[in-house]
């Protein structure tokens, strides 16, 4: 997904395709201004409230996001959609950017391989105390028992794995912070579905103007 999505609003409507993409463009020049509208087909004219902007791609590099909590697919953002039946494996970030995550070979700490995530952001940058103590106390809960290769199918099969690594920890943090815990159902709630949600329907747009090259909104879709 690496091209860029913009959104112009013509006869009413809220209209997305590709900044870089000449599909109902009008074949005498690459212009925007001078694409044809694919409702009305006539050469498209903006005010200054419809102009064409673009929008925010959903999809961050983890490694460049300090003390986040990330969602990824090893089978690449297009498989994150709140209707796709995939896997998701998820991790953390300390303030470098290193993704802390529990697989079958334990605590894995990678410094690549999270370009294309959904990221939660957990601490502020301004709480300079909260970021060093969330670096040390990653590393040293990383290393617990808890977290060893031998007994990732035993959370596993109580649905906790690399979420109930994740989650455990923030929570750990938060009561260092003085906060209450989160439940799963709470946390996924708050932080992890409205952001699904999001990527949903940018996924639905983006492959609906690869296969059409153009997307043309209902009210609900809109972003």
């Amino acid at each position: 997904m690496d091209q860029t999505v913009i959104k112009y609003r013509h006869c009413g409507r809220d209209v997305y395709c590709f900044s870089c993409s000449n599909a109902h463009f009008n074949k005498q020049t690459d212009d925007l201004n001078r694409r044809e509208c694919p409702i009305c087909r006539h050469t498209l004219t903006f005010g200054l409230l419809d102009a064409p902007v673009a929008i925010t791609c959903p999809f961050i590099n983890a490694h460049k996001v300090s003390c986040a909590f990330i969602i990824g697919s090893v089978h690449g953002p297009s498989h994150l959609g709140e209707w796709l039946d995939t896997e998701i494996h998820v991790g953390l970030t300390n303030s470098q950017g290193l993704v802390y995550n529990y697989t079958l070979s334990g605590v894995q700490r990678d410094d690549h391989g999270w370009e294309q995530c959904v990221c939660v952001q957990l601490v502020p940058p301004w709480r300079h105390d909260l970021r060093d103590s969330w670096d040390r106390e990653l590393n040293e809960f990383s290393l617990l028992p808890e977290w060893v290769s031998e007994r990732f199918h035993e959370e596993r099969e109580f649905g906790s794995c690399c979420y109930g690594f994740a989650l455990t920890f923030i929570n750990r943090m938060r009561s260092l912070d003085g906060k209450v815990a989160l439940s799963r159902d709470e946390f996924t709630g708050c932080h992890v579905l409205p952001r699904i949600k999001t990527v949903s329907t940018y996924i639905n747009i983006y492959h609906t103007i690869l296969q059409h090259g153009f997307y043309i909104a209902d009210k609900l879709d809109n972003m």
